[in-house]
């Protein structure tokens, strides 16, 4: 086999290496196969060059050494996208993770924060003056990756998704350009980059909007049998049709490990778990969510009071990095009635692995006041959407899982909008993927401002848009 690099002249990479104040790896150097590590074990790609960039003048080398060269080029922030599209064969690959710098102005309720930055580190500095900006619910997530394609989290019903509390990013583009893009300054540029993904550019910083929050916040998580599962997501459909807006809420399939951390009688169980966070004073909370916890016994109830940086890492155990092997799907739905949660139930107990999640989220209020055109990530009326999120162990077991996710997605699109989330695409390899999840309109803006930024698609490692 070639030495990933031989298509490269040494002598090029070797200047590279010099002109850059991060490191530059190469297969067989200390530290390659960790950089490379993302947190789906699936995938195992090997870039020729990996650049570990410290600043932005190492993020506009990589990107002409790329465009130069014409290599395929990706861009790492958190490595979380189950797709792995942080990494690619035989090209260079950005690494920001040493560029995750925060500043907080409390003052200003705003924080700037660098692209390789993942959300507990940004949670840690806002929740030091008792604010925050709506990001994902695992705290090892990158904040680039999942405010480009959108940001669901557990504020949401307040103050809406990541990219609605975005006000300006630092994109290095394909030209070498780095861009300040807000809605005065290259407006096109920067409505496209809130949903449009990584296609636009490196974005190498961003500057959120922050929200005041309680110092401690009421976590509702009962966790009850899989059995009732039929009749609990009906009561808790109904429950928060009326619930007010400071509660974000979600219904999740899995199964409580066989571990002595667990309660007893839970432990190896398939469950639903009602989730859902308040934000507001923790007493008004917990008297909210009482009759969550209360559709008879839970085999266990997660619930509590705590800081908000304690509710966004609850997950993170449960998704370690590289260990486990990931096929994550999505698809808005229309509605949630009888039939809708019967398909979904039945399809469920028939995941193949007990590592699995599959979580009904209902979204409204701050999600849905925005209008569908004025950002890249489109309609915003889908009522609920539902992940199907295969997770096992062995590589043995790749298809049995993969094929489950894509039956169930299949099978449950007579009750959908037609769109996905675009933080949960499989392993991105449906060819009309992008366009369907986002609406043929919305593709068509985003299409248009791809061949103004990225004529010759250098950003193609991502939810792809092909310039018009």
């Amino acid at each position: 086999m070639d030495h990933p690099t031989s298509a490269l002249v040494r002598d090029d990479v070797a200047n590279l290496r010099t002109s850059l104040r991060g490191r530059l790896l190469e297969p067989g150097d200390d530290g390659y196969d960790a950089a490379r590590v993302v947190w789906n074990g699936m995938i195992d790609r090997h870039p020729a060059v990996i650049t570990c960039c410290a600043g932005v003048a190492d993020v506009i080398e990589s990107v002409a050494f790329a465009r130069h060269h014409a290599l395929p080029l990706s861009i790492r922030g958190g490595g979380h996208n189950v797709a792995g599209y942080a990494v690619c064969d035989g090209g260079l690959m950005i690494d920001l993770s040493s560029m995750r710098a925060v500043r907080v102005d409390p003052a200003a309720r705003r924080a700037w924060v660098q692209g390789g930055a993942l959300w507990g580190d940004l949670d840690r500095e806002t929740t030091a003056f008792g604010l925050a900006t709506p990001g994902g619910l695992i705290s090892e997530t990158g904040v680039a990756g999942l405010t480009l394609s959108g940001g669901f989290g557990w504020l949401r019903g307040t103050h809406g998704l990541s990219i609605d509390n975005l006000e300006a990013v630092d994109i290095v583009t394909a030209d070498g350009r780095l861009l300040h893009a807000n809605a005065d300054e290259h407006a096109d540029l920067f409505w496209a980059v809130r949903g449009g993904g990584g296609n636009f550019g490196v974005v190498t910083g961003f500057v959120f909007r922050l929200h005041p929050i309680p110092p401690v916040m009421m976590f509702c998580g009962p966790a009850y049998p899989e059995a009732r599962a039929g009749e609990l997501i009906r009561r808790w459909r109904d429950f928060i049709a009326n619930a007010p807006a400071a509660l974000s809420s979600l219904a999740e399939f899995s199964t409580i490990p066989d571990d002595p951390s667990y309660p007893e009688p839970a432990r190896g169980q398939p469950v639903i778990s009602l989730a859902a966070v308040y934000d507001g004073p923790a007493d008004e909370g917990e008297a909210l969510v009482a009759p969550l916890r209360a559709f008879g016994t839970p085999l266990a109830d997660f619930s509590g009071i705590m800081p908000y940086r304690t509710i966004q890492s609850l997950y993170d155990a449960l998704f370690p990095k590289g260990r486990d092997r990931c096929y994550w799907k999505s698809l808005y739905l229309r509605t949630l009635d009888n039939d809708v949660i019967d398909d979904i139930v039945t399809h469920l107990a028939k995941r193949p692995s007990n590592m699995t999640f599959s979580s009904v989220w209902a979204f409204g209020n701050a999600v849905q006041r925005v209008p569908g055109g004025a950002t890249g990530f489109g309609d915003r009326s889908a009522p609920f959407m539902l992940s199907l999120d295969a997770i096992w162990s062995s590589p043995h077991d790749d298809r049995a899982n993969v094929d489950w996710v894509r039956t169930a997605w299949s099978d449950m699109q007579h009750h959908g909008t037609g769109r996905m989330y675009l933080n949960f695409p499989g392993h991105g390899e449906d060819d009309d993927l992008v366009r369907a999840a986002l609406g043929p309109d919305i593709y068509s803006k985003l299409a248009h401002i791809k061949r103004v930024y990225d004529p010759n698609n250098l950003f193609r490692m991502n939810q792809n848009i092909l310039p018009e």
